[in-house]
């Protein structure tokens, strides 16, 4: 697979799943990837870019990721600080808001996490398994980053433009810049995170087998779904803030602990995006649309999005546990016998954190 294939993935994949495999555009409405590519693809394909470019791996990845959130939310769409964001009087400000910011905390916490975890971690996570061993290196030149980045750009400056078409609200000016700032502060993170100094790998302790791994986040993304969208009015904001957040932070310890044991392959990697895939998957059939369509036409959209989805995950699965086969290296060699995932530092691509 070369490089430009991988990166065109991508590009198509994040918008497809952030939006058409919930639900919130109609299969008739495909033509609406021209304007969601550019903010939703490049956008992914940029951080991707950047992160594996500057050796960050996925805590550079995931930050920007929530930076991406930010400024989509905060600054283009500003549905952080909208009470009435989309017109359907769902009060979603309401439960912990916070007169002085202007947010509903449980909303922002939940939106966030949306473009955090599928918006752009889980369409890199695929595109990556199925790029196979380009998974960490880069995928463009310079010329196609500086090309992305301006398509970016443009995506946000084209949504943003809708966003204020659709509706009368605009945030204050004290509002955006909070959330300008905001998003340089997260930039700083990944940089800070992604030049730490690595923890030496563990070669004690067991990682938990990759279906296991998918299954649970299959269930806590799941839950977390459910937790919303049936449960706001009913949840103690406060309560369901300190759940998401417990589950953020012990799921991320988890994950870098795991990840750093000789058992950790790509198809854990895999196996947690696939999860969370799965999850919006069958959400997808609940989530009223955006635009009109007829209950068939939804219907079927979302059958054949979220067939599209098992298949990618069944032929991505298989692709990798060929590879696999193909290159075991049993453990007991693997402090003193050269496999093909190992580079010359002794440290398996396939174990990136």
């Amino acid at each position: 697979m070369g490089r430009f294939v991988p990166a065109l993935g991508l590009f198509f994949l994040a918008p497809l799943v952030a939006e058409f495999l919930l639900g919130d555009i109609p299969i008739t409405a495909l033509y609406a990837l021209i304007g969601l590519a550019p903010l939703y693809g490049a956008g992914a394909l940029l951080i991707r870019e950047v992160c594996r470019r500057a050796g960050w791996g996925w805590p550079g990845i995931v930050t920007l990721a929530l930076a991406f959130g930010v400024l989509e939310e905060g600054i283009c769409l500003q549905s952080l600080f909208n009470p009435d964001f989309g017109g359907a009087h769902l009060h979603l400000l309401d439960p912990g808001y916070i007169p002085a910011l202007g947010i509903g905390v449980p909303y922002t916490l939940f939106v966030l996490t949306l473009h955090m975890v599928w918006s752009i971690s889980v369409p890199i996570a695929l595109t990556e398994a199925a790029a196979k061993q380009r998974r960490t290196s880069p995928w463009l030149g310079r010329p196609g980053l500086v090309v992305t980045g301006v398509i970016y750009a443009l995506g946000v400056l084209l949504n943003a433009r809708q966003g204020r078409a659709q509706s009368d609200f605009a945030a204050s000016t004290p509002q955006l810049i909070g959330a300008g700032v905001v998003v340089v502060l997260l930039v700083a993170l990944a940089v800070l995170l992604g030049r730490r100094r690595r923890p030496a790998r563990q070669s004690n302790g067991r990682t938990p087998a990759a279906w296991l791994l998918g299954l649970a986040s299959l269930v806590i993304t799941s839950a977390f779904i459910v937790a919303w969208f049936a449960g706001r009015n009913a949840l103690p904001a406060w309560g369901f803030t300190a759940a998401v957040l417990a589950v953020h932070v012990g799921g991320t310890l988890l994950i870098s602990r795991w990840s750093r044991r000789p058992g950790w392959t790509p198809m854990h990697q895999l196996a947690l995006a696939a999860g969370a895939l799965f999850t919006y998957a069958w959400h997808g059939f609940q989530t009223p649309t955006f635009m009109p369509a007829t209950p068939v036409v939804k219907l079927g959209g979302n059958i054949v999005f979220a067939a599209a989805a098992l298949i990618l995950v069944a032929v991505t699965t298989l692709r990798n546990a060929t590879t696999s086969r193909k290159r075991h290296c049993p453990l007991r060699h693997w402090r003193t016998r050269a496999c093909s995932e190992f580079g010359s530092s002794g440290r398996s691509e396939a174990a990136e954190p």
